[in-house]
């Protein structure tokens, strides 16, 4: 059975995921939200006039695989009930005017693959729990104002695509890169970071590195050569 912005799943007839696009309705999502034990997925994306705060009865949806709260006005900070999650798949609370710390619980998402809080007004540093991510194949908190240096536990990740751009990180961000790493696609621009880029290597399949205005130096690795962009302040 399908409904506008609801489907439902075809043999138990339960709702099994909300898809909400492009409105200037103003609304908050109500806490009665938490009693569809049976949705897999909520999509809201572009309400510029749903505020409040994620309120805590999603946490009872403990068949949610994705979720996607993007471009709206909801505020306060990231809950820790998210971690309780466990089959969340797809994060992406992007494009919001969330504010606070990043919650290390949300390490405990073992079947996350992607993590996007992109556009936010978050602070702090990156938890040290969040190089104990399991599956993890794409971490973007790229325009924030988080700050810190960006922990060695990172080095444990193999992403795909990691955005740390336009923060406030500090010192090394060396861990994020090896040979042997899946990862493609690497922005750190616009942050105080500062380490040789000379001794690092690169992942093999890198395609995209974006590490301009740091404090990056160092001549840049023989590897380059495979990129098809590059954007660096350090010599060549």
């Amino acid at each position: 059975m399908t409904w506008e912005a609801v489907s439902c799943q075809h043999k138990t007839n339960r709702i099994q995921s909300i898809t909400l696009i492009v409105s200037d309705h103003a609304f908050q999502i109500p806490p009665s939200i938490g009693n569809l034990p049976y949705l897999e997925s909520i999509f809201l994306n572009e309400f510029p006039h749903l505020t409040g705060p994620i309120p805590e009865s999603i946490s009872k949806l403990t068949n949610l695989n994705f979720l996607t709260i993007s471009s709206t006005s909801i505020s306060g900070p990231i809950p820790n009930f998210l971690g309780k999650l466990k089959n969340l798949a797809y994060l992406d609370l992007s494009f919001n005017k969330l504010s606070g710390t990043l919650p290390p619980s949300l390490s405990h998402l073992n079947e996350l693959l992607r993590f996007d809080f992109d556009n936010n007004k978050l602070t702090g540093p990156i938890p040290y729990s969040y190089g104990y991510f399991k599956n993890l194949m794409s971490f973007t908190v790229s325009r924030n104002q988080l700050s810190g240096r960006i922990p060695v536990s990172l080095s444990r990740l193999n992403l795909y695509y990691i955005n740390l751009s336009n923060n406030r990180f500090q010192g090394d961000a060396s861990m994020l890169f090896g040979s042997k790493k899946m990862t493609s696609l690497i922005y750190l621009t616009r942050n105080m970071l500062a380490f040789d880029l000379g001794k690092v290597e690169l992942p093999e399949n890198l395609t995209t590195l974006n590490v301009s205005h740091n404090d990056i130096y160092g001549n840049l690795p023989l590897e380059v050569e495979n990129l098809s962009l590059l954007n660096s302040d350090t010599a060549m």
